[in-house]
Parts: C-alpha cells; sequence; structure tokens
C-alpha cells in the first residue's frame, strides 16, 4: 500500500484558536506545513493528520504526532500514534496481541503497544527529525495501522475508523 504524498483536509478552518494550540510545538507546524499537510491541533497539543493510504483515496489513517518530548538520558524522542483496533473489553484478545507482536517484529521504525483498550501503532523518533524522517515515520504510521486495521476488522467493507 502506497500512501498519498498529500494530507486530506479533517475540517473546515475555523478562526478559534484550539484549546491546546498553546502547547503545540511550532517546529513539528512548520514541518506539516512544508509538506504540504493540513492538520488540526488536539486538546493536548499533538498535530492530528488524516493521510490517504490507499492508491484512489479509497481507505484513511489518523496520525497523531505528539508535541511532548520524552527523554531518557541524551535521547530526546517525538513519538507519532495511530489507532488500528478496539477491544470489546479491557484486554485485548490473545490471537490480536499475538498477531501485534508478530507484527512488531517486522516494523523498521515503530511497534505495537496497548493503550486501554485500543492497539496502537507507535514510532518513536528523534525530537530534533528532519523533515523528511518526519514524513517517514507518518508514512510508516499510516501504511502499517491501516493494514492492521484491515487485517483485523470483523467486516473489512466497513473497517476505516481510525
Amino acid at each position: 500500500m502506497k500512501v498519498i504524498a498529500s494530507a486530506l483536509l479533517l475540517s473546515c478552518a475555523t478562526l478559534a484558536v484550539p484549546a491546546g494550540a498553546a502547547d503545540a510545538d511550532p517546529a513539528v507546524a512548520r514541518q506539516l506545513k512544508e509538506l504540504g499537510y493540513e492538520y488540526q491541533v488536539d486538546e493536548d497539543g499533538d498535530y492530528k493528520v488524516l493521510m490517504a493510504t490507499g492508491d484512489n483515496d479509497e481507505r484513511s489513517q489518523i496520525v497523531y504526532i505528539r508535541s511532548q518530548v520524552e527523554t531518557y538520558g541524551n535521547h530526546r524522542v517525538r513519538e507519532l500514534w495511530s489507532y488500528a483496533y478496539q477491544s470489546p473489553a479491557d484486554a485485548l484478545p490473545a490471537v490480536v496481541a499475538n498477531r501485534l507482536m508478530e507484527a512488531s517484529n517486522a516494523l523498521i521504525i515503530g511497534s505495537w503497544v496497548k493503550q486501554g483498550r485500543s492497539a496502537v501503532y507507535v514510532a518513536k523518533i528523534a525530537a530534533t527529525a528532519s523533515t523528511g524522517e518526519l514524513e517517514d515515520a507518518i508514512a510508516a504510521a499510516a501504511v502499517s495501522a491501516d493494514a492492521m486495521e484491515l487485517e483485523l476488522a470483523t467486516d473489512p467493507q466497513k473497517s476505516d475508523e481510525y
């Protein structure tokens, strides 16, 4: 599956400043603008981008670029998230959890994590990643999460929830 090089419009522009805009990292906004991606800023100050993932824009995937930077020693890391599955119970079904672990083994930049009842693709990149590196991480998140969403869907025809 190939990611279309442009982000889809999430909603009409408004004059109101989102609640989390003050917490949003302006460096990410500059990079997204340089890429020509449209985005929204959520209440946490994170960036939300809707990416086309199919050849004919028939599917899309939401990718979140976190403004908050995590630090471990000398490493400063930014996370990108993309949801693919929600469990009907608190625990992921064993078959789903095992599939996610198998899939994580084949991923280069990210891996699957459990966040509450959801399976989320998480990529961790350097906080100072170049625009090209950010673009690669967004593409990896969108393609990986969309493919897993489709694979785990009960009804693949109605599976484009995220």
